[in-house]
């Protein structure tokens, strides 16, 4: 009987609870706040597989939201942006570059960059700012009744015409120039002033100087937490951009001192100064999201944790530090000279398990971290490995907060609301990206394969103009497929024909005015000249070198390669006879008197087979390497077709046995 009474009263409970829901009306539309950092890379956290960064409230809201394993944004900032706010590729809003800071041009067709006549190819010229005609992301929350404000980098337009508050956002905390933080430095005062032409030397924007020393992400936390609190009741959208991890390489000292007692493993993530920077940002992350719970507002809010770009994996290295330290009275002094105190000749991270970083057309340059959290819609803790783009937020949020899609502005990008809420895998499954600038081009993925189309030759940083990887089982890009399975190639290419005929940009195409440049050879020396067998003796052989073992540990030994690490090795070669092998990279720096007992080597293996095959191998230098060697399975040998050690810096180091003989 109790029982029974017991379900009886559960159950009018529950009508009233029903009855009091009903009564109350339509919940009110979710806030959204789209947190952008600058440059972070696809392992820069705790929970993305770093085990030197601190990113415990990153690491903790991943526990509370949907983590994306395979989210692509654009190799730089500006054409990113630009996708996530107007949901476009940046083929049709034309922004192909970092030039958000550059003097706006009037607005028109698109054209070609400047060429000459060793251009192979014309390419198209980025645009500096957004188109004004376009609806942007905020603009059409503004016009579905949300309120909107837009905090820290933009990017997007360098002049007043251009700003956040010529695009949707009512409220905005902001500057210009801004690639970086304002006036270039992290710490106020900063010298913003409110009124005249943004430029060198001077920045206008309403950002206003705080105390002393006080670090601009901690400001855009303040006023973050400022204004979802002036605006609790009412739904608002946020752009919380941050300045962090951008260059300048500056960071809090304490939290520079803290990383730099850690100790590192060699093979991870090991810079204190990236470390420093990293975890402020961390930090105001958390602090709005505590806010968000203090104000009882966590549950309807949407939370958008999302990086612009690849982390930074160029920068800070031996010739730029020397540059920015050449004048001890200059702005970039100080804050060098305590970056190479600290993190030495590194460069500000590494793209673990990738390949490039940062203006990168590899993984590295493109995969970036993706987390979405709405308490009781998307599943906490989940992770998704749906490919997804810049260009899918602008319908995603959209569908998460019912809006219908703006009238008159194309829309790219797919939603992939029901990933989130319903655990749907989205049918999309093809991510682009057109970067016509530093020998890049156009990328394409779709499923496991990837497909590079190069419209300058660089020979020195990648092979070709073409270059196929599978990712699934080449997940660093080491192995270009392109010459063994060209019907994939056109397969892939047709996809590449079809993004331009959709969106209407300006293709490459050839220069009339090409003029191929005169190559002059010189036999004067041996092709072998700088290579010194131990072991093994050196043969030649129709368009390669054969290394023929001789004793239990053969390796062919070079003091040519002086090259800040890491460095990466690129080798055609094979086994004699086509047999298999294990090889090896062993190393020595300028700061070493002898190599080391163990350690500093790396294996490559060869395949059993009488083709060439492409040997790439990351060697993970730390300084200045002074003495390399090549070690050769033991058994039958190698032949070698071209070697090539070269690094993010410096001329490469090549032997090209193809045509020696």
């Amino acid at each position: 009987m109790r029982l029974r009474y017991a379900l009886l009263l559960l159950t009018i409970i529950g009508l009233a609870c029903l009855s009091t829901k009903a009564s109350a009306g339509p919940r009110r539309p979710p806030n959204i706040i789209l947190f952008l950092v600058d440059d972070m890379g696809w392992t820069d956290g705790g929970v993305l597989g770093s085990d030197y960064y601190e990113t415990p409230n990153i690491d903790a809201f991943a526990e509370q939201a949907m983590r994306f394993t395979n989210a692509y944004g654009h190799p730089l900032c500006s054409p990113s942006r630009a996708s996530i706010m107007t949901g476009q590729e940046e083929s049709r809003h034309g922004v192909l570059s970092a030039h958000g800071h550059v003097e706006p041009e009037p607005w028109g067709p698109q054209v070609y960059q400047p060429a000459t006549p060793q251009d192979e190819y014309l390419l198209t010229k980025s645009r500096t700012y957004l188109n004004p005609d376009a609806t942007t992301l905020a603009e059409a929350f503004l016009g579905a009744g949300y309120r909107t404000a837009h905090m820290g980098k933009w990017h997007l337009g360098l002049t007043q015409e251009h700003w956040p508050d010529q695009h949707g956002f009512e409220f905005t905390f902001h500057s210009a120039p801004d690639p970086g933080p304002p006036g270039s430095t992290y710490f106020s005062p900063h010298g913003v002033h409110p009124d005249g032409k943004p430029g060198v030397g001077h920045c206008v924007g309403n950002i206003v100087d705080g105390p002393e020393g006080e670090h601009i992400d901690d400001r855009l936390g303040t006023e973050a937490i400022k204004y979802i609190t002036e605006h609790k009741d009412e739904p608002f959208y946020l752009n919380l951009w941050m300045y962090d991890v951008h260059g300048p390489w500056e960071a809090k000292p304490d939290l520079i001192q803290k990383f730099a007692k850690k100790e590192p493993k060699p093979d991870g993530h090991t810079n204190p100064v990236y470390g420093a920077m990293l975890k402020t940002m961390d930090d105001n992350f958390g602090r709005v999201m505590t806010a968000l719970d203090e104000l009882d507002i966590a549950d309807n809010t949407i939370v958008v944790f999302f990086s612009d770009n690849g982390g930074n994996a160029k920068s800070m290295g031996a010739s730029e530090q020397k540059r920015k330290m050449a004048n001890p009275k200059s702005k970039t002094y100080g804050y060098t000279k305590i970056y190479n105190d600290f993190a030495g000749l590194q460069h500000p991270t590494k793209n673990l398990g990738l390949r490039g970083g940062k203006s990168d057309l590899y993984e590295g340059g493109e995969r970036v971290p993706l987390m979405v959290r709405w308490p009781e819609h998307i599943p906490a803790g989940s992770v998704s490995d749906t490919v997804v783009n810049n260009i899918d937020l602008y319908p995603t949020l959209l569908e998460l907060t019912d809006q219908p899609e703006p009238d008159n502005h194309i829309l790219d990008g797919d939603s992939f609301a029901k990933v989130l809420t319903e655990g749907v895998e989205s049918a999309r499954r093809t991510s682009v990206s057109y970067f016509p600038y530093h020998g890049g081009g156009i990328s394409v993925r779709d499923g496991d394969w990837k497909l590079i189309r190069r419209y300058t030759r660089r020979p020195d940083q990648y092979e070709g103009l073409v270059e196929l990887f599978n990712l699934n089982d080449d997940l660093g890009e080491s192995r270009n497929l392109a010459a063994e399975m060209p019907e994939k190639v056109a397969e892939l290419s047709k996809l590449i024909d079809a993004h331009f005929e959709k969106t209407g940009g300006l293709r490459p195409t050839s220069n009339p005015d090409y003029q191929t440049r005169a190559v002059t050879s010189t036999k004067s020396k041996s092709p072998t000249q700088g290579l010194v067998p131990k072991q093994c003796r050196i043969e030649s052989i129709a368009g390669a070198i054969r290394v023929i073992a001789q004793g239990n540990t053969p390796f062919l030994a070079t003091a040519q390669v002086e090259l800040e690490g890491p460095i990466f090795l690129h080798m055609l070669a094979r086994g004699v006879d086509g047999q298999s092998g294990t090889g090896r990279v062993q190393w020595r720096t300028q700061a070493q008197s002898e190599f080391p007992a163990s350690g500093q080597t790396v294996d490559f293996k060869i395949s059993a087979s009488t083709a060439w095959q492409e040997i790439a191998v990351q060697v993970p230098v730390e300084g200045r390497s002074q003495l390399l060697r090549l070690h050769i399975p033991a058994s039958d040998g190698l032949d070698i077709r071209s070697i090539s050690w070269k690094a993010q810096n410096g001329k490469p180091v090549q032997w090209d046995f193809s045509t020696d003989q």
